[in-house]
């Protein structure tokens, strides 16, 4: 990967919407080198996919919440287990196994604290392998 990669990796991360026309024009390179660099670096992998960034407002997600979950054990069974339902939650954005004091952290996005509190009560109480959940309220996003 050398720095025209680098350049384009850069721009689409920005706006993965643009066409290859302006980004060949932002790096400097005609079209079909553009393109060829591009499809180069989705079928390595470096690409993965393309997303859209929403207004979480809009579509009824404004309280964001890092809930940091404890497990009663560590055993591979358990952890695939409680890995397999979190992920099934649409409230939960993201699920990273993490080191330190807690097991899991979980990105959640949610209408309210009244919808909190009913993924908590409805969701994440019925697995039974969770010890301890501590939450995190998102006040504002700096980045």
């Amino acid at each position: 990967m050398d720095k025209i990669d680098r350049a384009i990796l850069e721009i689409l991360s920005e706006n993965s919407k643009l066409g290859t026309k302006e980004i060949a024009t932002q790096v400097g390179l005609t079209l079909t080198p553009t393109y060829e660099r591009i499809k180069r670096l989705e079928k390595s992998g470096v690409i993965k996919n393309y997303t859209v960034e929403l207004d979480r407002k809009a579509i009824g997600k404004s309280l964001q919440v890092f809930c940091q979950v404890s497990l009663k054990e560590h055993n591979l069974k358990l952890l695939k287990k409680f890995e397999d339902q979190v992920v099934e939650f649409p409230e939960v954005s993201a699920c990273y196994h993490i080191a330190g004091d807690h097991d899991y952290a979980l990105l959640i996005e949610v209408f309210d604290m009244s919808a909190y509190e009913k993924l908590l009560r409805e969701k994440l109480a019925t697995i039974p392998s969770i010890a301890n959940v501590q939450s995190s309220f998102v006040m504002r996003e700096i980045k």
